[in-house]
């Protein structure tokens, strides 16, 4: 199951939502579905440079919102907003409704799993040694509060005649817990010996109570997910310590016994 099933799409409804949000009539429904694979192929080609984690879509009433998650809002938005005008009016062209464009900052992009797989892609781009890129992720994404991380890279690593997959792995990843609020992406590096696939799954904590906007708000309000991740540490190591105390005294009983 770890190995075949989307993390996003099990845990659609139960702790995240889809990233179109909207209903249409009988008729409409392929139409508006190609605009917005239209828009999202648009915007990760002019934005290659703004590390956009992820493009969501709404569309009330004859509008066309359009959220763009990105680590550097400023490339996106242009010297006093003259790039985001022309953003769009490129894709009004794209669709019959009215353009709303929102831009949201992603704080911290060493825990996003689109923007880490992003970065190992185009370091393996620019032959940097696979196991140190992805070593340094790990790394970075631990330090900054992540539960676990876990990156794979399958193809002609190194230049190798034979493709092979490495992984590396820290913290805890549980794949089949379904509360669990689980980022995944995915990256191709296009090397001169052929494409690498880059995989990142980053477990960020669990969501007890059923609430599918819930990893969303979440990273809206992520200011503080570091220290959340520091003190979850410090809780778990005051818990062990009590757990040790505790099987010392029994043994101690014991013994007087």
């Amino acid at each position: 199951m770890g190995h075949k099933v989307n993390p996003i799409g099990l845990r659609l409804g139960i702790n995240r939502t889809w990233d179109s949000r909207w209903f249409a009539g009988k008729g409409e429904y392929g139409k508006l579905l190609h605009e917005d694979l239209k828009i999202r192929e648009f915007l990760m080609n002019e934005l290659k440079a703004a590390a956009v984690s992820k493009v969501i879509i709404e569309r009330p009433h004859r509008k066309c919102r359009v959220t763009i998650h990105s680590a550097r809002p400023g490339v996106v938005i242009g010297k006093k907003g003259a790039d985001i005008e022309k953003l769009r009016k490129k894709i009004g062209t794209m669709t019959d409704s009215e353009v709303h464009l929102n831009i949201v900052e992603v704080r911290k992009p060493e825990t996003d799993a689109t923007l880490v797989a992003a970065s190992i892609a185009q370091q393996l781009e620019r032959r940097v040694a696979f196991r140190r890129a992805m070593k340094r992720s790990v790394q970075s994404a631990m330090r900054l509060g992540a539960d676990g991380i876990r990156i794979n890279a399958g193809g002609r690593l190194g230049g190798a005649e034979i493709a092979r997959l490495e992984w590396y792995r820290e913290g805890r990843v549980p794949l089949h817990t379904l509360r669990a609020d689980i980022d995944y992406g995915t990256a191709t590096a296009h090397t001169a010996y052929g494409t690498n696939g880059i995989k990142v799954w980053v477990f960020k904590g669990e969501i007890l109570e059923h609430d599918p906007m819930a990893s969303e708000r979440r990273a809206l309000e992520g200011g503080n997910e570091g220290d959340r991740g520091g003190d979850r540490r410090r809780d778990r190591d005051r818990d062990r310590e009590g757990r040790g105390r505790r099987r010392d005294r029994d043994a101690g009983d014991r013994d007087n016994a």
